[in-house]
């Protein structure tokens, strides 16, 4: 990043007894707004972002359960109504009587859920490459065999170790084999920020593996939408050409919100606000700040 890269405040807060990490990038007083990042990422995922919104707004950018510098859950709970408990804590110790939410993947569905439960708290929702997601949990199937697939999963991520690089090298080396469109920049900041370094001099990534794994018993697709349908504030969704969602105007999901726009971006992949941050950063201005300014 540049040279007159100014970094956050790192934080914590507890959410069903767990200590969870958040960058707070100042500017109190001024509307907050949340940046969650998504499956397998962290926080500082957001930084080029939260430098061009942080003289406008108060950014919060938080390490989700078992992610980045927060703690990992003891039972391996990784569902997605124990990821919008976190959110709806976070958000009720900040003090504040509305939220802008910005989602990236599974932080676009913790956000979209989290607005669908309390929509007189969010004021504008942007979700990026997240709503034509597989749901976590597939709710048509019968519950004994839910439990059952959920039991052999979490036997086989039991057994599965972190994998660990020799240097810091062999993990940029990973990062850059695995998404070949960062900038050298953008892969070396990711990879200082998402691994940490074992006492024995190697390098692992933060996250816990049992993020992998899916719950038996979950909100269902049909209970999302319903939520979705409660969502009172404009929405944007971006989409990117070549990412991993469907597009959420053409799969049938944009008729579940009543002030839904979907914004798709050529050539970027699923992780677009890396790929065309610049473009990117201009459509989330424009629907963050709709209004003209007069001098």
């Amino acid at each position: 990043m540049s040279g007159d890269y100014a970094g956050p405040a790192s934080r914590s807060f507890f959410s069903q007894r767990l200590k969870l990490h958040y960058l707070d990038w100042g500017n109190e007083g001024a509307p907050l707004l949340l940046l969650v990042h998504g499956g397998r990422d962290h926080s500082h995922s957001w930084d080029w972002a939260a430098r061009a919104l942080r003289d406008k707004w108060h950014v919060i950018a938080p390490d989700l359960r078992g992610h980045g510098d927060s703690a990992w859950s003891p039972d391996g709970d990784y569902s997605l109504t124990a990821f919008v408990h976190d959110l709806a804590q976070l958000v009720h110790q900040l003090e504040t009587e509305s939220v802008i939410l910005v989602g990236h993947s599974l932080g676009g569905i913790i956000s979209l859920t989290y607005a669908g439960l309390y929509p007189e708290q969010v004021r504008r929702i942007a979700a990026i490459e997240s709503v034509g997601l597989r749901a976590f949990s597939d709710a048509r199937a019968p519950l004994p065999e839910r439990l059952r697939a959920s039991i052999s999963d979490r036997r086989m991520l039991s057994a599965r170790r972190p994998h660990r690089y020799a240097t810091y090298d062999q993990a940029l080396e990973r990062m850059r084999s695995a998404y070949a469109s960062l900038s050298e920049e953008k892969a070396r900041h990711l990879t200082l920020y998402g691994t940490l370094r074992n006492e024995d001099d190697s390098y692992s990534w933060k996250f816990d593996n049992y993020v992998r794994g899916r719950a038996p018993v979950d909100i269902s697709t049909e209970q999302q939408r319903a939520l979705w349908q409660s969502i009172s504030c404009p929405a944007l969704f971006f989409h990117g050409g070549d990412g991993w969602a469907e597009n959420p105007e053409q799969d049938g999901t944009l008729v579940y919100f009543r002030d839904g726009r979907v914004v798709s971006l050529r050539g970027a992949g699923h992780w677009l606000h890396h790929d065309q941050f610049d473009r990117f950063m201009a459509e989330l201005l424009a629907f963050l700040d709709p209004q003209p300014h007069t001098t």
